[in-house]
């Protein structure tokens, strides 16, 4: 999933920004709520990560005004009232999903888990070739069970190419799934990834090849 975290608390970013590079997701940070309608705008997010108590205005105050202008994507609230009542105005402003602080890191990474398998079910499970990719745990396996050991972005970028059998996949779409903005590579570095995971689905026998059509981008699809 491409994550958009609004927290103030720099150290507290920090952690949640690496432990949710760990589960294979891209994750940018903003540290103030009036910046972040322009960030929807640039970037395709699956996910918002909010904290209300933003130095530039209250986190609910953002979310309505979010949800007023149409953004349909889930929203996990982070924040240090953990009253009923707060949690009531929470989930009523627009929020999907509702943590107070401090929370553990499994607790985090769980919801967001469970915010993406709200997508439906078609969206949990998908399959092509021998493939089969369960969102709902991340897993790669073939048809016969058996797991396919990838790293982080090389199962980001199966996920997002097994979304869309047959459909070309832009390199920018794929550098957006598992860089965050920031990071300092170039587009140059998705071959790398794709070539290293096309060696590891040739020698699983996954009976699919990653085609580059040069100019547009890559596509999934089986081979005979």
């Amino acid at each position: 999933m491409r994550i958009l975290l609004i927290e103030d608390d720099r150290k507290l970013a920090e952690g949640l920004l690496g432990a949710l590079a760990q589960g294979g997701h891209a994750c940018d940070h903003l540290d103030r709520g009036q910046l972040v309608p322009a960030a929807l705008d640039a970037v395709d997010y699956d996910l918002l990560i909010l904290d209300l108590g933003l130095p530039d205005g209250d986190g609910l105050d953002l979310l309505a005004q979010l949800r007023r202008s149409g953004m349909d994507r889930p929203v996990l609230i982070l924040t240090a009232r953990d009253g009923v009542e707060d949690r009531i105005r929470g989930l009523d402003s627009g929020a999907d999903d509702y943590l107070p602080k401090p929370f553990a890191l499994g607790e985090l990474e769980a919801r967001v888990r469970a915010l993406a398998r709200r997508r439906g079910p078609a969206a949990q499970l998908q399959s092509i070739g021998r493939l089969v990719f369960d969102a709902g745990i991340r897993e790669l396996r073939r048809d016969d069970g058996t797991p396919l050991e990838l790293t982080a972005r090389e199962l980001a970028l199966i996920e997002i190419l097994m979304q869309q059998p047959g459909r070309v996949v832009s390199k920018q779409r794929l550098f957006d799934a598992v860089y965050n903005w920031d990071a300092d590579a170039s587009l140059s570095v998705i071959e790398v990834h794709l070539s290293r995971l096309r060696r590891k689905l040739g020698d699983a026998g996954a009976g699919v090849g990653i085609r580059m059509l040069r100019g547009l981008g890559y596509r999934i699809e089986a081979t005979a």
